[in-house]
């Protein structure tokens, strides 16, 4: 029987084959025999009761020029897949919220990982204050004067929107500036405000989590001058161990992952202390724990469904 492997990704043009875990999960597939067939959420529609998609059907080469060969274009109705992956770029808007509407339809019947309404549910920014007692001092909202009072307690703070992602529009504060706050609150509304903490400048720690287990981790140490950790803004990675304090934060974490039907994510810390990031739309950074450590969790991703 053939199997089928369906990914609802981004643009396989702006795909950067060293770092993309999807692809690395995607070529982990083609090895146990699936057949790859993506597509963008924009080619996702729903058709007198079926979920259809047009697909590119693929095939990963072991090539650096050229990372696939597009074998053909087809229609697809996506209840005859085995597994789908959800591994589309945030941010989560509303093109993100209903492509997991759609999805959900055939949940019942195909595999989908992560599982459409729990990425709909969890928040990643805001699914974090569960977890309050692992985490630095936060503030969420847009009252300007719950802010100020942030500020007069905690001085530096680091401000970041519920829906950012890769480190966009993160930005570290000395002290309360009302204009540039005001600005944010009018782009994003309510705003994640966190104490800064200074040892970020050596690095955060990424955690995988599959299945509620904890799988891996690795450093990512900002460029110089940088607060973020983000690859995408030119941190580099390197191979950690995770403290005890980080180890049963990432223990309770995963449970209620598990409980909340999220397969696979990817959880930051910084001293210690969980940032507020619980990365389950599409989290990444599989390829270079492969890079470093020669252990591929693409492997342990397949064998554990």
């Amino acid at each position: 029987m053939t199997k089928i492997l369906a990914i609802q990704g981004s643009d396989l043009k702006r795909v950067n084959l060293k770092t993309d875990t999807t692809i690395l999960l995607a070529t982990e597939a083609q090895k146990r025999g699936y057949k790859i067939f993506y597509f963008e959420p924009e080619n996702l529609s729903f058709l007198n009761g079926k979920v259809v998609a047009l697909c590119k059907h693929i095939k990963i080469l072991n090539s650096k020029k050229k990372f696939y060969s597009l074998l053909k274009t087809i229609n697809f109705n996506l209840e005859k897949s085995k597994v789908i992956l959800i591994r589309n770029d945030p941010p989560f808007d509303n093109r993100y919220l209903y492509t997991t509407f759609l999805l959900n339809h055939i949940s019942k019947k195909v595999k989908i990982i992560n599982n459409p309404s729990a990425v709909r549910n969890v928040s990643e920014k805001l699914f974090s204050i569960n977890f309050m007692r692992y985490m630095p001092p936060t503030l969420i909202s847009e009252n300007l004067n719950e802010i100020r009072n942030f500020f007069k307690r905690y001085k530096a703070v680091v401000a970041k929107p519920i829906n950012g992602f890769s480190g966009n529009n993160v930005i570290l504060f000395k002290s309360f500036n009302a204009s540039k706050i005001k600005k944010l609150i009018k782009t994003h509304n309510h705003i994640f405000f966190q104490k800064f903490l200074p040892r970020v400048s050596k690095g955060d720690k990424r955690v995988f989590i599959i299945k509620g287990r904890i799988v891996g981790a690795i450093s990512r140490v900002p460029k110089k001058g940088s607060i973020l950790s983000n690859m995408s803004k030119g941190a580099h990675a390197k191979l950690t161990k995770l403290t005890n304090k980080e180890r049963k934060a990432s223990r309770a974490i995963g449970k209620l992952l598990v409980k909340n039907k999220i397969y696979f994510a990817g959880i930051d810390f910084i001293q210690e202390k969980l940032i507020g990031d619980i990365n389950v739309t599409s989290p990444t950074g599989l390829a270079a724990y492969r890079d470093l450590s020669g252990i591929n969790l693409a492997k342990t991703f397949w064998n554990n469904i």
